[in-house]
């Protein structure tokens, strides 16, 4: 998600969102690493993996029940708390099924909490429970996000929305730089692939020329509320859907340009519950 202060989130509704999101959270098992040099049993050719077309339709939910009834081919939910169950359930529905997990920020609420050292826990990025890492330190969070990504596999997800990607630009508590954001996201991205899936290149704009051929889709919050919704058009002209969320403007400041620009637009509320508003009447 955005950084609270630069996104100018209400403090009250963000530490509800917030406060849903902890109370939901769930336990999963956690997976070894491959063994060096050696592919995931999960992976597949490029070829295989999914590739989002621009304008494709989807769902965002991240809190509350999870509400299969949506008539969306696209499901973006979260890693930890949703079940091979329930992914294979909307596979039998047809739908895709997109794995969030936050791989940019540590959240005290999750089961695998305890195994971040204390070194590479940076400050608060605006939301309870959470800290900006330390991305510099791949030696130490590539083992701990290989085993998040091979949760989503083997849960069955066709791709992961990587969260946080974005620390350098924000107050992190760490001197990071765009080369230490380029090489961690790349270096997730290889990971996300390694296993099969597709990944999304969760805002960032500034790096989009950069990283635009190394992600499968771009996820995008308020793009239109702070009028940078064009700097995603490499995506589209790529061939890469865009799936975009607004959370204070009505649909009917941002559908326009959303049909133009062929992004995958909703309004959302910040909970991220089942509650959504397409442009599809706007």
């Amino acid at each position: 998600m955005r950084d609270r202060t630069a996104a100018r989130v209400g403090g009250a509704l963000a530490v509800t969102a917030l406060m849903v999101l902890t109370t939901l959270t769930g336990c999963s098992s956690e997976h070894e690493r491959a063994p060096a040099g050696k592919e995931p049993a999960s992976a597949r050719p490029s070829s295989a993996r999914w590739q989002p077309e621009p304008g494709t339709d989807w769902q965002w939910q991240l809190s509350g029940k999870l509400d299969t009834s949506v008539d969306a081919p696209v499901y973006d939910i979260d890693g930890f708390d949703r079940t091979a169950a329930q992914v294979a359930e909307l596979h039998r529905e047809g739908r895709k099924v997109i794995c969030y997990l936050s791989t940019g920020a540590w959240e005290d609420f999750r089961p695998d909490a305890a195994r971040f050292p204390t070194a590479v826990l940076g400050k608060g990025n605006g939301w309870k429970g959470e800290r900006w890492l330390d991305i510099r330190r791949t030696e130490v969070l590539e083992p701990l996000m290989e085993t998040r990504i091979a949760m989503c596999a083997k849960k069955g997800f066709d791709a992961v929305e990587p969260d946080n990607m974005d620390g350098y630009r924000n107050r992190s508590g760490f001197p990071l730089t765009a080369a230490d954001q380029l090489r961690y996201n790349r270096l997730i991205a290889r990971m996300v692939h390694r296993h099969g899936m597709a990944v999304g290149l969760k805002n960032d704009l500034a790096q989009i020329p950069e990283l635009v051929g190394d992600f499968d889709f771009a996820v995008n919050e308020q793009c239109a509320q702070y009028e940078e919704c064009e700097e995603l058009t490499p995506f589209v002209k790529a061939g890469k859907a865009v799936f975009h969320a607004e959370y204070e403007l009505p649909a009917a400041k941002f559908c326009a340009q959303s049909r133009k620009l062929r992004l995958s637009s909703l309004r959302k509320e910040y909970e991220l519950d089942p509650w959504r508003e397409t442009c599809a009447g706007a």
